[in-house]
């Protein structure tokens, strides 16, 4: 999955995770994206 599909994913699944959860979930996203550890992931 694409960084974008996933940031989509995870905002869909707040609603049954929960928001704070869901939060979590995009600051490690955003941390991962910062660091390059995938590559293609802008």
């Amino acid at each position: 999955m694409s960084a974008e599909e996933l940031k989509h994913a995870i905002t869909h699944l707040a609603f049954y995770a929960g928001w704070p959860n869901a939060m979590t979930a995009m600051t490690q996203l955003k941390n991962i994206i910062d660091e390059g550890a995938e590559p293609g992931w802008s």
